[in-house]
């Protein structure tokens, strides 16, 4: 157990977004400065080089004017004392070659009388070059300044006398230096690398941890509200995107937890309410189970009321049904181009009977020819549903206004009634599932409190709006808003 906890272990954290933050911070340090070190050394390099040629080529050029006249003349001794005092203090070997490329005279006397076929010499012989210089890697047949060199450095420029060109003046110089003087910064620039490296890999760690440490927050908040807990919340420090992610999720969040307390008011309503019914039928079926000798009249009354309760029951079941296909996206919308005008007219006549028989005058001003695209089965329920509301809770002899207009590219139904009223305080609940602003009173009505609810989702599914403005005591207006030009047809 332990093994497989600490594999888990690694391969989080190899896994993890600060590992990745902090590899990815080292490359970029690193390959910079590799890039760096090698084009630093280049340049090193190539100063140090030309350097090299600048001098030794200004102080042979110097030497073979003194060197020309010696030459041309024969004077051999005072020429081979010049060589061998000039290599001396130059630190290297001299050679004077005639225009054959034949060694005349050598600082070392060992190679007189042999031709060089070095490409400094043949540079100035053949390409008429006044100088030349190059860096070799030696065979055992080049000009060498002492036994065990590997590289040897070739400075040739031509001899002028008065009558024109006399040959060649070739330094022969050992590159040691100039090799150690590369291998010396090449390794304190290694060195500098490595150390950079390091504060790279640190500076990288500190960031990544500071990076990730709203991350890692945010994920244990996502894991508590996983097991649970939606009352958590992200603490909101960063800036950018991390605030803008913290936000987002607390956000949700409490979308969740709201959610969740409506699920479960919704849950305990629904259950309340389908008991409610139950109990009741139970009591009156054991009245009738457990007194045989009940007179038929009250027989017949309970029997009438177990009716009643079942039919509020059905009507319970049948809304939260349809609520359910509506929280689902199973209810599907059959939209067709349909007049508005006369879907509400057939509507409000099916409620006229009802009206009457309580002595209430319901009203219809209906402007005519109002057509939209919509589901005429669900437009239908939400007119029914808001006026059969109306006749409820507006008493005997009450009036009730149903209006239907345009109003720029809406249609606004209204249904205003001079019942009861809604508190204030209810105004923003009742659209909410089983929610009763007087349950006692709803109950007698024959409501199941989500009646305003299934409306409310009726008329989003159709693009619109609906809003309740009332004051108690003085009755209540319901207006629907309704897209004409609907796109999302």
């Amino acid at each position: 157990m332990v093994i497989i906890s600490r594999t888990r272990t690694k391969r989080r954290f190899f896994g993890s977004i600060g590992f990745k933050i902090t590899i990815a911070f080292l490359l970029i340090i690193s390959a910079s400065f590799f890039v760096t070190d090698v084009l630093l050394t280049g340049s090193v390099r190539d100063y140090l080089y030309n350097q090299r040629i600048r001098q030794d080529s200004l102080s042979l050029e110097k030497l073979a004017a003194t060197v020309a006249p010696l030459f041309q003349f024969g004077q051999v001794d005072a020429l081979s004392e010049t060589l061998v005092s000039s290599g001396g203090e130059l630190g290297g070997r001299l050679l004077v070659l005639d225009n054959d490329g034949k060694i005349q005279f050598d600082s070392f006397s060992r190679l007189m009388g042999q031709r060089s076929q070095l490409p400094e010499v043949v540079a100035i012989l053949a390409d008429g070059k006044s100088s030349s210089y190059g860096i070799h890697t030696l065979s055992d047949a080049d000009v060498t300044v002492q036994d065990g060199d590997s590289r040897v450095a070739y400075c040739a420029v031509r001899i002028v006398g008065t009558g024109g060109s006399l040959g060649v003046l070739l330094y022969c110089a050992p590159v040691a230096e100039l090799i150690d003087s590369l291998s010396r910064v090449e390794r304190e620039l290694a060195i500098v690398f490595v150390i950079v490296a390091v504060i790279a890999l640190v500076v990288s760690i500190f960031f990544s941890n500071l990076l990730t440490k709203p991350i890692n927050a945010l994920t244990r908040t996502i894991q508590k509200m996983g097991h649970g807990d939606l009352s958590v919340r992200a603490k909101v420090r960063s800036s950018g995107e991390l605030r803008t992610l913290a936000e987002n999720y607390n956000a949700m969040a409490e979308q969740l937890e709201s959610m969740d307390r409506t699920r479960s008011q919704f849950v305990s309503n629904a259950s309340h309410e389908l008991k409610t019914p139950l109990t009741t039928m139970k009591i009156l079926l054991e009245n009738v189970l457990y007194q045989p000798e009940m007179p038929d009249e009250m027989r017949a009354e309970f029997l009438g009321d177990m009716n009643h309760e079942i039919d509020r029951l059905s009507n319970v079941v049948g809304d939260l049904l349809t609520l359910t296909r509506m929280d689902s996206n199973r209810l599907e919308m059959k939209r067709t181009k349909l007049n508005l005008s006369d879907t509400v007219q057939e509507t409000i006549r099916l409620l006229m009977p009802q009206a009457e028989k309580r002595g209430q005058d319901l009203i219809m001003r209906v402007s005519p020819n109002i057509v939209m695209n919509g589901d005429r089965s669900k437009l239908e329920q939400i007119v029914y549903n808001l006026t059969e509301n109306a006749l409820k809770y507006t008493p005997d002899g009450g009036q009730i206004t149903v209006t239907l207009q345009v109003r720029g590219h809406n249609a606004i139904l209204s249904v205003q009634d001079n019942g009861v009223g809604i508190p204030e305080e209810d105004q923003a609940h009742i659209f909410e599932r089983f929610y009763r602003v007087d349950k006692a009173r709803s109950r007698d009505t024959g409501g199941t409190g989500l009646g305003l609810s299934i409306v409310r989702q009726l008329v989003t599914m159709h693009g619109g709006t609906i809003t309740v403005q009332s004051k108690p005591g003085q009755g209540s207006t319901f207006t629907v808003q309704l897209p004409l030009d609907d796109e999302e047809d």
